[in-house]
């Protein structure tokens, strides 16, 4: 072989230079279409790639509006809206050669599909404008971080993809909230944070280094400027302040503020805004470019440092540098991006087949029934365990204190209770089975905190009187009973409602505790087989289910606690004319006379004693019949008016008022309705009722002794009494019986 042909084979010919130079531009061109896709579908679908973009930050009116049209190579009028001022503007730049005129598309919202092209330039700014006005109406926000995307292939853009952000502004313009520049500002740092961004910060020419006012923010996000591009914008306000070559070099430099390894790019565009073709529009910034750098060399005595800065300056200059930059981050980007894809499509894979499997195992109904089964089964198994005390998942991220209680719950106050109902264990974040006895001694301190009401000497009046003239009346202590027992109905039937109610939310909140305690266990065991995840319909009807179930409880409930409440309020009850009673025991009852107090009670807030005004009284506490003293001990003797023998001028005799004297032991036959007043009989308290001309005397409530003060002391009694039945050997037994023992079979 001759040397010839061996230098022949050596050198590349003109052909093939072109093919491969072609063969490059078609990688690259592949390469940013490709990276482009994945960005708009990253947009469309809330995803998270780390795609090497450009996001060009800077303070408002510093020329970044300028500056994107400069790149696109056509204007349209995107100062008029402020574009980017209010929300982010994806500007997809696709170099195509076939594209004589701008295409523009804008991608759908919520969508990774591309809508119509725009045909003329200046409807983008209008597209622009309403798409940002329709977002912050409806999120009701002066900025929003959601971006619009827009695709423009024209023949003379480079490959390049910015992100054009809001401009920092110090105060916020009329008619938006005073806090909108801390927003955009947070906002853009967002933006630009992520680590394969690359940042354009743009700054006017006639703003000092040491005078920035944003410089220190893109400090706070790329403290080296390792990833950030700095563009001095309106470079041609400042040249006419350089005379000589060292003030030039020196400015040029920005020596002791960027660092050595930093070089900013200085940047002029036409300031004529008239209505000009894109050629010519083209034309003009070619024009500045020539414009800057003949002054540079020219008009300043020595010229500047070429070798050095010359690459820095002009709008040409920087679009070569940032579509070379943006191409090889594409590259150096490409491996982890891949591995990226490849693991996320292995993850959609899996999941597919995973549903596939679902779908396909809904064919089978008795699976399909059994595994419903087995998951209502082991939701029942973990809510009984919760009843039971099971201590996960964890209580103080679970459970709630008695005031999240009744904030959740809606019932905030007990009612008619006006003192602070503050039961033991208050402050702890309990649920379960702790947080149902936590309410019930809750119900208990409410029910004990209720007095019997005061009564009007009318009322007491009507209930006497009424039977005065049909001889062997009621009697103070059967005025009492009446008296407490239309209380007892009044004041204690909406606090029975009220604990059956917090006591259903109680248990009603343990279906969530129980899905996440299932999820735990099935996690720990390794258990993935049978899952009901995807049955969306299946879990919200086993949620109503259960919901209905407890509604159902506290329906029974309050039927069965208002039947108590009937009995020891009803005209046979003996309940207010026993002096035995003692509260209820044994292992079926709740032993409330000491309460295990967990809370932490070191505050010197706290008051012993004033913890203690609801506390129920002890169980041996002793307690005095109402109308049953010392001197009227015996139950069943039978009550009688005495007459005086010689009447007086204040009490006449017998026959004129017709009061008919009666023998012991007599009384008029009165039928079913005088039964209780034979049961309980008048004590001596009826010997009190002070007659004169024959006529029951009330007197001055206020005097001690009197019938009227006797009622009221005998009815705040009896109103005792039957509250401690009720409470004691009635109802607390009723709802532990009514709400958990259907709940833990």
């Amino acid at each position: 072989m001759s040397s010839s042909t061996v230098a022949g084979a050596d050198t590349p010919t003109p052909s093939k230079t072109q093919s491969k130079r072609r063969r490059s531009h078609a990688d690259l061109t592949s390469r940013f279409e490709a990276y482009n896709r994945l960005q708009g579908a990253a947009v469309a679908f809330g995803e998270t790639l780390p795609i090497p973009e450009i996001v060009a930050v800077g303070g408002q009116s510093d020329g970044k509006s300028s500056l994107l049209e400069a790149l696109l190579g056509f204007r349209f009028n995107v100062r008029e809206v402020e574009m980017g001022t209010r929300r982010p503007l994806i500007l997809q730049m696709v170099h195509d050669a076939s594209a004589l005129e701008p295409r523009c598309r804008f991608q759908e919202e919520d969508s990774e599909e591309y809508g119509s092209p725009v045909v003329l330039s200046s409807a983008i700014a209008d597209i622009i404008k309403s798409r940002t006005e329709a977002l912050l109406k409806k999120t009701k926000t002066a900025v929003s971080p959601k971006p619009i995307v827009m695709r423009a292939e024209y023949a003379h853009c480079p490959n390049l993809t910015i992100i054009d952000t809001p401009g920092f502004v110090l105060k916020a313009k009329k008619g938006e909230p005073d806090n909108t520049p801390d927003e955009i500002l947070s906002m853009v740092k967002s933006l630009a944070s992520p680590p394969h961004r690359i940042l354009l910060f743009l700054q006017q020419s006639s703003v000092e280094w040491c005078s920035s006012l944003w410089l220190d923010s893109i400090r706070e996000i790329d403290p080296t400027f390792r990833r950030t591009v700095i563009v001095v914008s309106k470079f041609d306000n400042r040249l006419k302040e350089f005379s000589d070559r060292w003030e030039v070099d020196r400015y040029l430099s920005a020596s002791g503020y960027l660092g050595d390894n930093t070089h900013p790019f200085f940047v002029a565009l036409p300031k004529d805004r008239g209505n000009v073709s894109n050629d010519e529009f083209r034309r003009q910034i070619s024009q500045v470019d020539s414009e800057v750098l003949h002054h540079l060399q020219e008009g300043v005595k020595g010229g500047f440092d070429e070798e050095k800065f010359k690459s820095y300056i002009g709008f040409g200059r920087l679009r070569d540098y940032l579509e070379s930059e943006l191409q090889k981050k594409y590259k150096e980007a490409a491996p982890a991006t891949l591995a990226l894809l490849e693991q996320r499509c292995s993850e959609l894979t899996s999941e597919l087949a995973r549903m596939d499997s679902k779908i396909q195992a809904t064919s089978d109904v008795s699976h399909l029934r059994k595994s419903a089964m087995l998951h209502a089964a082991s939701i029942s198994n973990h809510v009984g365990a919760l009843i039971d005390g099971a201590a996960d998942p964890s209580p103080e991220l679970w459970g709630k204190t008695t005031v999240e209680e009744r904030s959740r719950s809606g019932i905030g106050v007990w009612p008619g209770v006006t003192a602070d109902v503050n039961p033991p264990n208050a402050t702890l974040r309990l649920y379960g089975g702790a947080a149902f006895e936590r309410v019930m001694h809750e119900f208990r301190c409410a029910a004990y905190s209720i007095e019997c009401p005061s009564v009007s000497r009318e009322k007491v009046a009507n209930i006497l009187l009424a039977h005065a003239g049909r001889g062997g009346g009621r009697g103070i202590t059967e005025a009492a009973a009446e008296i407490a027992r239309a209380a007892a109905k009044s004041w204690l039937a909406p606090l029975l409602d009220t604990a059956c109610d917090r006591l259903s939310f109680v248990l009603g909140s343990l279906f969530d505790l129980a899905l996440e305690r299932n999820c735990s266990h099935d996690s720990e065991c390794g258990i993935k087989g049978d899952d009901m995840d995807g049955y969306v319909g299946f879990h919200a009807a086993l949620r109503c289910a259960y919901n209905r179930f407890i509604g159902d409880l506290a329906k029974k409930c309050k039927q069965l606690v208002r039947h108590h409440l009937d009995s020891v309020t009803s005209p046979y009850s003996q309940v207010c004319y026993f002096n035995d009673f003692q509260p209820c025991s044994g292992p079926n009852a709740l032993s409330y006379s000491k309460v295990l107090e967990l809370s932490d009670t070191s505050s010197a807030s706290r008051d012993v004693r004033r913890d203690q005004e609801n506390i129920p009284p002890e169980k041996n506490a002793q307690e005095t019949t109402p109308g049953k003293t010392g001197e009227t001990r015996d139950v069943l003797r039978e009550s009688h008016i005495t007459i005086p023998e010689t009447p007086s001028p204040d009490q006449p005799g017998d026959a004129a008022f017709g009061v008919v004297k009666k023998e012991p032991g007599i009384c008029n036959d009165m039928g079913p309705r005088k039964r209780a007043s034979r049961m309980g009989g008048n004590s001596k308290n009826s010997d009190n009722v002070r007659l004169q001309n024959g006529v029951i005397l009330f007197g001055n409530g206020e005097r001690s002794g009197s019938p009227y003060s006797d009622i009221c002391v005998s009815a705040a009694q009896h109103f005792a009494r039957i509250r401690g039945v009720l409470v004691e050997r009635g109802v607390t037994s009723t709802l532990n019986s009514g709400f958990l023992t259907p709940c833990i079979l």
